[in-house]
């Protein structure tokens, strides 16, 4: 496995219900590099995209659910990412499931690329203010 595709200390948000989804949406990501490198990925795309889906949805959702209860001042904003993710998500498993979108190395890097960045930026936002009400 690539070590691109792996959780690092530094994605963490300091709220260990969140990291430990952050970790499962790597995991999903990596299942998909996998399956790509081993000739593999369009027999397997379909129902890990669906999962990597669902998965995110969950995860977006517990996340702005966590966001609202404290408050959180980035919420809007966040949401707004959130949704632009998933629906460009949904739209390549469409095309995919079409038999119009392949998965491809540039889907890949647009997952990680994605998955990082919003992590070690955009929610790196609420962690220090999750911290500072009582949220772990």
């Amino acid at each position: 496995m690539s070590a691109t595709f792996q959780w690092e200390d530094s994605y963490s948000v300091k709220v260990a219900a969140l990291d430990n989804q952050h970790k499962k949406l790597f995991d999903l990501v990596s299942e998909l590099h996998i399956a790509m490198s081993e000739g593999h990925g369009n027999d397997v795309a379909g129902d890990v995209l669906r999962r990597l889906i669902d998965y995110t949805v969950q995860h977006f959702s517990a996340e702005e659910m966590l966001m609202e209860l404290h408050n959180f001042p980035g919420l809007v904003a966040h949401r707004a990412e959130h949704k632009a993710l998933t629906d460009k998500v949904i739209a390549f498993k469409k095309e995919f499931d079409a038999g119009t979108g392949m998965i491809t190395v540039q889907l890949m890097t647009f997952l990680l690329q994605w998955l990082k960045n919003h992590i070690q930026t955009v929610d790196q936002r609420y962690g220090d203010f999750m911290n500072s009400h009582g949220v772990h």
